[in-house]
C-alpha cells in the first residue's frame, strides 16, 4: 500500500500573473490584402492593403444580386418572372466552372435564378438574370458600375456579371466591403438567402458555395 501525506501541499496561485486585458494574437492571414469591417457603423477595425487592385472572381456575384434586388425594390422585375434561357446563359458555354445548370430554351423564375446566383455562384444564372435585367450583358455591365459608383467604389471597374476573368475587370477588398455592407443595411431580407445551406434545381443539389 502506497503512503498518504498528512498535510499535502495546497496549490498557491500567482496573483500578480492574472491579467484581465489578455486578448488572443491576432489569426495569421494568408492574403495580401484584406479588410474586416463593422457593417452597422462601417468603422474598419482592421486592413492590409485593402485599397489593392484585384480581380473579384465570384464576388463579382455580389454586385449582380444587388443589382438584381434594386430592380425588385423598384418593382422593375417580380420573384415571380419566368425568364427564357438564352443560348448565351446555357450552362454549357461554362465548363469547368460553377453553374446551376441551366438549359436553353427553359424557362427559369428570378427567385430560383437568385438562388442560382447567391447559393450556387451560377455563372449561368448571372447571365440569364442580366438580360432579363437589362436586356444583355452589356448593359447590365453599365448598371453594375453605376451602382458601385454611387455606392463609392472608386476602386473597381466590372467586365461581366459572372467574374470570370475578363480585361478591365477589378476591385479591391475596400471597395467589396462597401458593397457587402450596402447588401447588408439595403436589402436584409435578400441578405437572408446568403444563409442558406443547399441549393435544389432541376433535380440537382448543390450546397452553399459561400
Amino acid at each position: 500500500a502506497g503512503s498518504v501525506l498528512a498535510n499535502p501541499p495546497t496549490f498557491q496561485p500567482n496573483v500578480n500573473a492574472i491579467n484581465p486585458n489578455i486578448i488572443p494574437a491576432a489569426p495569421q492571414v494568408a492574403a495580401s490584402s484584406f479588410i474586416v469591417m463593422d457593417a452597422f457603423s462601417g468603422k474598419v477595425i482592421v486592413e492590409e492593403n485593402a485599397d489593392q487592385r484585384l480581380d473579384p472572381a465570384s464576388l463579382t456575384k455580389m454586385m449582380t444580386s444587388y443589382v438584381a434586388d434594386y430592380e425588385l425594390r423598384q418593382g422593375n422585375i417580380r420573384l415571380e418572372d419566368e425568364v427564357l434561357i438564352s443560348t448565351n446563359a446555357w450552362a454549357q458555354n461554362f465548363p469547368g466552372s460553377s453553374v446551376m445548370f441551366l438549359q436553353s430554351g427553359k424557362t427559369v423564375s428570378v427567385e430560383n435564378l437568385l438562388k442560382g446566383v447567391t447559393i450556387s455562384s451560377g455563372n449561368d444564372a448571372t447571365v440569364a438574370l442580366a438580360e432579363h435585367i437589362a436586356g444583355s450583358e452589356h448593359a447590365f455591365v453599365d448598371i453594375m458600375n453605376q451602382h458601385a459608383k454611387l455606392l463609392g467604389m472608386t476602386n473597381t471597374h466590372f467586365a461581366n456579371p459572372h467574374g470570370l476573368s475578363f480585361d478591365n475587370h477589378y476591385t479591391s477588398a475596400r471597395d467589396m466591403a462597401i458593397l457587402a455592407q450596402a447588401k447588408i443595411l439595403h436589402f436584409p431580407e435578400e441578405y437572408k438567402i446568403y444563409a442558406e445551406k443547399e441549393f435544389l434545381y432541376n433535380g440537382i443539389r448543390q450546397p452553399n458555395r459561400n
